[in-house]
């Protein structure tokens, strides 16, 4: 069982950037693939990006690819999400998510077993 707790989040605008932080607790941290998604309001809930149990791979979706970094420290047992360039329609809440796992990568909501609660990214133009 893997406990997620996301922080962060907050107002930003057009153009700033932002570090969103997940603290996992509760089991081997190492073992875990995890993920980033987001969900606007009236939206299903949409991938960000992934990385792999090591850090060593990375994977976004298409509309931060360029913008966005997730990284990880295993040490800490804590993912990141660093968000530059903001958009207003970066607009969501933001969910990290971990799935036991030392394949990759895993792009679906479907896919991932544990999730935090979310914290709120709002960017203004």
């Amino acid at each position: 069982q893997v406990q997620l707790l996301e922080s962060g989040g907050g107002l930003a605008q057009t153009g700033d950037s932002l570090r969103l932080s997940c603290a996992a607790s509760g089991a081997t941290f190492s073992s875990y693939a995890m993920g980033w998604f987001r969900q606007a309001p009236g939206k299903e809930r949409e991938f960000v990006a992934t990385i792999s149990w090591s850090g060593g791979s990375t994977y976004y979706a298409d509309s931060v690819k360029g913008r966005f970094t997730i990284s990880r420290d295993n040490a800490k047992n804590t993912v990141y999400l660093q968000m530059n360039r903001l958009k207003p329609e970066d607009t969501a809440v933001y969910y990290c998510a971990a799935r036991r796992s030392y394949s990759f990568p895993w792009v679906q909501r479907a896919d991932y077993d544990y999730w935090g609660q979310g914290t709120q990214v709002t960017v203004s133009s």
